[in-house]
């Protein structure tokens, strides 16, 4: 199928805002444009839940707006959620089968923010069930497939909204990362994500899996794209108890990200043929063991070369605990998904059991027929790591090693780097349904996302490659910064993509 259309292709929301103001096109057009291109790619299966009539009436208000002369912007610009932020016009599902007909009564946090700015929604993106997993195989509508090869998940959890950008159905989605979900869905599909700071994003309205991991990030084609949407959505929320209110001192305000963005593209620009000059770039030696395909390693090794002809300085640094992020993400992520899930019984809302006698049994059968398996798996894990008798021994124990590990961060950009580069995934995008007979195998490729979750930092995933047996599986590089370091980070990818094609390369869709 082809994803054409009659009105121009736009590569970025700059050259999109600029056709909308100018009258080329309409927020109309462009909203039909994309419901056309969702329904020519439905056997990718991106999107959990569309709804034409509620999407052309956004977009008719934001051709309003432009001709009163009172747009932003994003006004007028087509955007997607991820089917964990709860909408009042489109289904909310996370996934699940617990969830299939549920409709929220309000917006949440980030879909009312991106909404205000004029943003018109397409419609709720596939993703694995309450976002447990790394490759949207997880969902209880059926796995998402990779634009770029069919037969590779697009990553997880936040697969649909990783394939509807690089499908070309929109320019920019909305994700969620708790363990690499925005990064690593990112990077399999040849498109650029971010995972802000913990507690700058408001969690108001998105289905909680683990409260003090998950944090909320756009996806989109390009570093300069995602500017746009993360300052809209970075914005104190007193309806969050965990939303920071100032980031070093700075309000939580939009404007905050945009502004430290530009400051250091100024001070970019300021150094003339080496931008980066005096940049520190710290590479981990443990994320470049044996388990790192050569294939990837080779792609990030390119990518750190091209950072030095711009001038970054290249800083061995260790991360000594990498390796027991896993344990300790899957002790407190489980931990937490299992009191937060527990709200699901079937009493108040979501699936309910036909048959059932008494309350107990209700409340069981709901459970056992509506979560599927990695979500049981999940929850299982949890409520034994909390049980009496091992609370000490697990749950508490992994705390001190999430701290230990964020202190390992904190060592490292007090005195030896200024950012942390490396790969996302150990290999590109594996074959739909090739874990099937090892659990938890997909876990251990969470390995290099985990820590800077666990650590709360902000990170990202750009496109700089290629890899698989047909060459055309997307390989991405990770850069981590510092805590409120959104805007740095940003500006560092912008630079390598003004340098680069690979964030412009699309997929031919069959």
């Amino acid at each position: 199928m082809s994803n054409t259309t009659s009105h121009p292709t736009f590569s970025s929301i700059a050259q999109m805002r600029k056709a909308l103001d100018s009258k080329q096109v309409s927020a109309t057009e462009l909203a039909q444009a994309a419901l056309n291109r969702a329904n020519a790619t439905t056997h990718l299966n991106i999107f959990l839940d569309i709804n034409p009539d509620a999407t052309l009436a956004q977009a008719k208000e934001a051709d309003q707006r432009i001709a009163e002369g009172k747009q932003q912007l994003l006004t007028g610009i087509p955007i997607a959620h991820k089917d964990v932020f709860v909408t009042r016009q489109w289904r909310t599902t996370a996934g699940s089968k617990m969830l299939e007909n549920y409709t929220s009564p309000f917006d949440a946090t980030v879909v009312e923010h991106l909404k205000n700015a004029g943003a018109v929604n397409i419609g709720k993106l596939n993703c694995d069930e309450f976002a447990m997993g790394s490759g949207n195989e997880n969902s209880a509508f059926g796995a998402c497939l990779n634009p770029w090869d069919t037969s590779a998940v697009p990553g997880g959890s936040s697969g649909g909204s990783a394939a509807a950008v690089a499908a070309g159905i929109v320019l920019a989605t909305t994700g969620t990362d708790t363990g690499g979900s925005v990064r690593q869905p990112s990077a399999m599909c040849g498109v650029s994500g971010i995972k802000p700071t913990y507690g700058t994003v408001s969690r108001f309205g998105m289905i909680a899996y683990g409260s003090s991991l998950d944090q909320a990030g756009p996806i989109a084609s390009s570093a300069q794209d995602l500017v746009e949407l993360l300052d809209v959505i970075s914005v104190f929320d007193e309806r969050d108890s965990t939303c920071i209110e100032t980031c070093d001192g700075t309000p939580n305000s939009q404007g905050r990200v945009k502004q430290a963005y530009l400051d250091n593209l100024a001070s970019q620009n300021a150094q003339g043929s080496q931008p980066l000059k005096g940049l520190r770039i710290g590479v981990p030696k443990e994320f470049f063991g044996p388990g790192l395909s050569a294939e990837v390693a080779s792609a990030i090794e390119a990518a750190l070369q091209q950072y030095e002809a711009l001038g970054a300085e290249r800083v061995e640094i260790s991360l000594p605990r990498t390796e027991l992020s896993i344990p300790a993400y899957y002790v407190l992520a489980p931990a937490e998904a299992s009191s937060n899930l527990s709200r699901y019984d079937g009493v108040r809302y979501g699936y309910r059991a036909k048959e059932y006698k008494g309350l107990e049994e209700m409340t069981s059968r709901s459970r056992a027929e509506a979560f599927g398996p990695e979500v049981q798996r999940r929850i299982m894990i949890g409520t034994y790591v909390l049980s009496q008798g091992y609370y000490d021994a697990y749950y508490l124990q992994a705390q001190r090693i999430r701290r230990i590990i964020a202190n390992d961060f904190q060592a490292a950009f007090a005195s030896q780097c200024d950012v942390i580069m490396g790969p996302v995934s150990p290999a590109v995008a594996k074959n739909i349904g090739e874990n099937r007979d090892d659990l938890t195998a997909d876990w251990l490729a969470d390995i290099y996302t985990l820590g800077v979750s666990m650590a709360g930092l902000p990170a990202m995933s750009i496109p700089c490659g290629f890899g698989g047996a047909s060459g055309n599986r997307p390989i991405g590089l990770q850069i981590i910064g510092n805590y409120f370091n959104e805007g740095k980070i940003l500006a560092i990818a912008d630079r390598f993509q003004q340098h680069t094609d690979w964030h412009t390369r699309k997929p031919e869709i069959k």
